[in-house]
């Protein structure tokens, strides 16, 4: 059952913004619900105020700037999906933010509560870390850009100050001949598993020039794996079937895994060398033009 509070409903952000310095801790932003009503419901989180900000006119806009895709905070799961700038520029995120929990969720979701809420099984915070995610954080004193790796801290903690507001997630998009996938595994609503990979190649080369791995869902907050991104770099897509594996070992030694009520930290680290390893495989193929559904029928796979 819901205590009682206060809602208030700014045209701006910049008016949100000072209702947060205005009510301190006390306070709590709004824009889809999905999470916040969920745990105001069960008691967890207690306040007087709720400050709606779905309604302030350009927070869900989702546009091209300067050769970065901005996702406005208040955009909707199924906005991300439908944008025809996602599709242009990052179509992989329009595929993933398709799987992301049901139809009502996405319907009414939003990207800046999603990275906001901070839940350690989020997709598409897993996934924006292979784009170079940046937040852009809003208060009465002005802007500021922090990398998505810094913002999240940790299971529901983040680095947003209790006056500022989430305005705009920014992607770089990944060069032209890029091979991407993102696979997800989990047998609850929330995936058990997330993997992004991004094999970036030279013009007409086979030679992989740089890459981007991302793992999250399996341990307290998403996170790159530098060495594992290290070690595929020069090599060519024969050399990366060959040896995908030794980058999987890699992976799941890096990991940083927690046992919670979806498995064992030793269960992730293990279904985080197979996703890898499959991952890895599925963006080769891709790269090859092969489809790589053929091989794994019953993945899901973005």
């Amino acid at each position: 059952m819901l205590r009682p509070f206060a809602l208030y409903r700014p045209s701006t952000v910049g008016e949100a913004a000072e209702v947060l310095v205005r009510e301190g801790p006390d306070a709590a932003l709004y824009a889809g619900g999905t999470e916040v009503l969920l745990i105001l419901k069960e008691g967890l989180l207690r306040v007087r105020s709720l400050v709606d900000v779905k309604r302030i006119p350009g927070l869900d806009e989702i546009r091209r700037d300067d050769g970065h895709l901005s996702i406005g905070a208040t955009a909707t799961h199924r906005a991300l999906e439908r944008a025809p700038a996602v599709h242009a520029h990052c179509p992989i995120v329009a595929g993933v933010a398709r799987h992301v929990a049901n139809i009502r969720v996405r319907t009414i979701g939003t990207v800046g509560g999603n990275l906001a809420f901070a839940d350690p099984h989020s997709d598409l915070a897993t996934l924006f870390l292979a784009f170079d995610g940046v937040v852009r954080l809003a208060s009465p004193s002005g802007e500021r850009d922090l990398p998505l790796a810094e913002f999240v801290r940790g299971p529901y903690e983040t680095a947003r100050r209790d006056d500022e507001i989430l305005a705009a997630v920014r992607l770089a998009p990944w060069p032209a001949g890029t091979a991407g996938a993102y696979v997800k595994f989990g047998v609850h609503e929330r995936p058990t598993l997330g993997v992004a990979v991004a094999l970036m190649r030279g013009a007409g080369g086979d030679a992989v020039t740089d890459a981007r791995l991302a793992v999250g869902c399996v341990g307290p907050r998403p996170q790159r794996l530098p060495e594992a991104e290290a070690r595929v770099r020069g090599w060519s897509l024969a050399d990366l079937a060959r040896h995908a594996g030794e980058v999987a070992a890699l992976a799941a030694r890096d990991v940083d895994a927690v046992g919670d009520l979806h498995g064992s930290a030793e269960y992730k680290r293990e279904m985080t060398r197979v996703f890898v390893q499959r991952i890895l495989l599925v963006a080769g193929a891709r790269a090859a033009g092969r489809d790589p559904h053929e091989r794994y029928p019953h993945t899901v796979i973005v």
